[in-house]
């Protein structure tokens, strides 16, 4: 990256670092019979939370002055058996696979984890409510350093599935090609990752701007407390390597920020993996 570029990239980070006096929580709710909330995303007119009660599953909500739960519940779930487990972003783009990342414990202590990455036929999911004959491949997600987290952004013109990973070092937001991930065994497989760099720690989810070129993290400040929202432009993150920071939202809340996702352009909902109080709606400026 040249100087110029640098310096430009320098006056835009100045001029546009708020603070969590800017975006302020208007409202906070509960939202029952989530388990703990491992995310949120807006699709059509729907808002999906989605989270890891006795198993993976899924609430749709619609927006008045608060989340209300529309009564549709979805598992994600086989032949009643759990398969989706700790859900960890939802990847949904019209005309492209959707896809759902999961974090596999697999030692009793929780240090040792295996992620993956599915495919399902979305409105079948819907119609349904689980993923029996909906479920269309699935992927080991091995290119990862800690967990997968998946969500559609535009790069180059393209649509790609990016994620990131969760830890205290050494955390990467990795690009992937949607067909070839969805032809892939494993994400090392070839040709499935297109770019990839380095970002900051606790990195629990992705949101996507998409009219302003601008990648979310969804984090916290430490590990398992206090949210912060980073954003990020992602191109010029990609031609650096590292994470280029347009924005970063601190807040004083004790919690663990799992999801966060534009409603409108004014308007967001977070949610957290408190059993209570696990749901706030921020205003945007």
């Amino acid at each position: 990256m040249n100087k110029q570029i640098q310096f430009l990239l320098l006056l835009i980070v100045s001029a546009t670092k708020i603070s969590a006096q800017d975006m302020s929580i208007v409202q906070v709710q509960t939202l029952p019979e989530v388990g703990a909330a491992q995310g949120v995303t807006k699709i059509s007119d729907h808002v999906y939370v989605y989270g890891d009660r006795e198993v993976g599953m899924m609430r749709s909500y619609s927006l008045s002055d608060s989340l209300d739960y529309t009564g549709e519940e979805y598992l994600f779930t086989v032949d009643g058996r759990d398969h989706i487990n700790h859900p960890t972003g939802i990847a949904y783009a019209k005309g492209f696979p959707t896809f759902i990342g999961n974090s596999i414990r697999m030692n009793k202590e929780g240090t040792l984890w295996k992620a993956m990455i599915y495919a399902i036929d979305w409105e079948g999911f819907l119609n349904t409510k689980t993923l029996d004959g909906n479920l269309l491949a699935t992927i080991e997600d091995d290119a990862c350093i800690q967990g997968t987290r998946p969500e559609y952004v535009r790069y180059k013109s393209k649509m790609m599935v990016a994620t990131a990973d969760y830890g205290p070092t050494r955390n990467e937001v990795r690009l992937y090609d949607p067909e070839k991930l969805l032809n892939a065994n494993k994400s090392s497989d070839s040709g499935v990752l297109v770019g990839k760099f380095t970002c900051s720690p606790w990195v629990q989810n992705l949101h996507w701007i998409a009219d302003e070129g601008v990648l979310v993290l969804i984090q916290n400040q430490i590990e398992g407390r206090l949210w912060r929202l980073t954003y990020l432009d992602l191109e010029a993150s990609l031609s650096a390597g590292k994470e280029v920071v347009l924005q970063q939202i601190d807040f004083d809340r004790k919690d663990e920020l799992e999801g966060f996702c534009l409603l409108n352009p004014s308007l967001g909902i977070a949610v957290s993996s408190s059993r209570t109080q696990n749901a706030a709606l921020i205003k945007i400026p």
